[in-house]
């Protein structure tokens, strides 16, 4: 009778050590380091008598690669977003100190008048803004009929009997969607957020991102 086969750890494809169990965790590291050391502590541990099907090993291979793409395009988009971000921040700091005009739900009073402009995208027959203090007292400002356009107002605290704090205000066309109130401010300071986006400290109005930013009126 012919003696059996020994299977040697020398013998085995890439030296595998049958008798260690596959790691349970694996070291940190990019997707692609650790799927490859997953992979091949896959391989050194294998059945040598039932060896990985070489169509399945050639599907975990491209579905590594797939991955280190995907990877490293989020990591450009984000990186790129964040430049991005620095450059605009770059941009519009060279801006502070100029008056702008903002989007804005609500706004400061003290003792200045404070000026704003709404635009209208279709003709109104009666426009008022509305402006809400904390005690919930309110105050109108009619416009009255305005056609299709920019429509300025003021509001002007002492006219108005307005207490020094902080007012929300709206816009009332009488019909359709009501358009936003814009504040004209002084641009005080640009900064980047954790978010990442550029966040934009308007006096008077307060912090507004760059899409709130309708004009800048100079300095």
């Amino acid at each position: 009778m012919s003696n059996p086969i020994q299977l040697s750890p020398a013998s085995m494809p890439f030296n595998a050590d049958t008798t260690r169990a596959p790691s349970g965790t694996v070291s940190g590291g990019t997707s692609t380091d650790i799927f490859a050391k997953m992979l091949s502590a896959q391989i050194q541990n294998q059945d040598p008598l039932d060896p990985m099907d070489s169509a399945q090993f050639v599907s975990q291979i491209m579905q590594a690669q797939q991955t280190a793409s995907l990877n490293t395009v989020v990591n450009l988009v984000e990186n790129s977003m964040g430049l991005v971000g620095k450059l605009i921040t770059v941009a519009l700091g060279t801006h502070v100190g100029s008056q702008v005009m903002a989007q804005a739900d609500s706004v400061d009073v003290s003792d200045r008048v404070v000026n704003g402009r709404i635009a209208l995208d279709r003709d109104a027959s009666d426009v008022t803004v509305v402006l809400t203090g904390a005690s919930g007292s309110v105050k109108h400002i009619a416009l009255g009929a305005r056609p299709k356009g920019d429509a300025p107002f003021r509001i002007d605290p002492t006219q108005l009997g307005l207490a020094a704090g902080r007012y929300r205000i709206r816009v009332e066309t009488g019909d359709g969607t009501p358009p936003p109130a814009n504040i004209e401010g002084t641009l005080e300071n640009v900064r980047l957020g954790a978010d990442g986006k550029v966040i934009l400290r308007v006096a008077g109005v307060g912090d507004v991102d760059t899409a709130a930013i309708v004009s800048f009126q100079g300095r």
